[in-house]
């Protein structure tokens, strides 16, 4: 097993103890220590012309010390490491991913207004950090569409067959393996298509929409099939799906035990990383926890 810690990002909120939780369970499935980090943010960090009357107490945190009591009875692994720094924390979060093999953090600290989705510390490290960061949302979330067709565990990953990213499937049957899930893999096609013939004018396809579904579920399927060979317990099926695709993933989290999509790869006129409208909408919608997956680096 990777020896690399999970780390657990809290701030004494309960959207914050939710996510340690999550964390908790996830480094004891990896048997990798769990890393428990809260970011101390003072004003002289965030506001110029605010004076601070001292230095912060080196020792004693109530953030760290509320989650010592809290996990004071957990019996077994992971081993647990207890971590206080200071600075901005959706500057200071990113970067500790570059050590981590996973960063989990709630869906909002805090800070910020209650009518929030996501907060800016989430939305920060989703997009910077190194390694694959999870989110977890609060409960209640509500989304359209029926529940999965049988029970059991699932993850849910999204794949995009123009541009498929072998980092984020590898994540997701990893983490359905580890979890005993089935992992449902859903390839979005953008459908109906229209062409314009003048202006003002628009000509239906001359495309067949059960040809194109053919060949999204044909591509998915060849993608699926390496990551089928190094995991043969997990039962992975691909569908396609016309249409939205960020709206299809909200509705799979239904009931899910996560969901995997992928961050934006940088472009030569794009250099700056972005996470993509997708992936920003099933962070804000899903009712699932969200794994957010950087792109693997580029081949030398």
């Amino acid at each position: 097993m990777n020896a690399a810690p999970v780390i657990a990002a809290v701030d004494g909120s309960a959207d914050s103890l939710r996510a340690l939780d999550w964390a908790l369970d996830a480094a004891r499935r990896r048997a990798a220590p769990l890393r428990v980090v809260h970011v101390r943010q003072y004003a002289a960090w965030g506001q110029a012309d605010v004076l601070v009357a001292g230095p912060p107490e080196a020792e004693g945190d109530p953030v760290l010390d509320e989650v010592r009591g809290r996990l004071a009875d957990h019996a077994g692994p992971p081993a647990v490491e207890y971590l206080a720094l200071e600075g901005v924390p959706g500057a200071v979060l990113p970067e500790l991913g570059g050590d981590a093999q996973l960063l989990v953090l709630g869906s909002r600290g805090r800070g910020g207004f209650a009518s929030l989705l996501l907060g800016s510390n989430g939305l920060a490290a989703a997009r910077d950090a190194e390694c694959p960061v999870v989110v977890v949302p609060r409960p209640g979330r509500e989304v359209h569409g029926e529940g999965p067709a049988e029970p059991g565990p699932r993850v849910v990953v999204g794949l995009h067959v123009d541009s498929p990213d072998e980092s984020v499937l590898a994540f997701a049957f990893a983490e359905a393996a580890l979890r005993g899930a089935r992992l449902q893999v859903i390839a979005a096609y953008p459908w109906p298509v229209q062409t314009w013939s003048a202006p003002g004018q628009l000509v239906p396809p001359l495309i067949d929409q059960d040809s194109v579904a053919h060949e999204t579920r044909t591509l998915a399927e060849g993608f699926l099939s390496p990551h089928r060979e190094r995991h043969p317990g997990v039962r992975a099926g691909a569908e396609a799906l016309p249409g939205d695709a960020a709206g299809h993933l909200v509705a799979a989290s239904k009931d899910a035990d996560l969901v995997v999509v992928g961050r934006h790869r940088r472009r030569l006129l794009a250099p700056a990383r972005m996470m993509g409208s997708v992936t920003q909408a099933v962070l804000l919608h899903a009712a699932s926890p969200i794994a957010v997956v950087p792109p693997a680096p580029p081949q030398e």
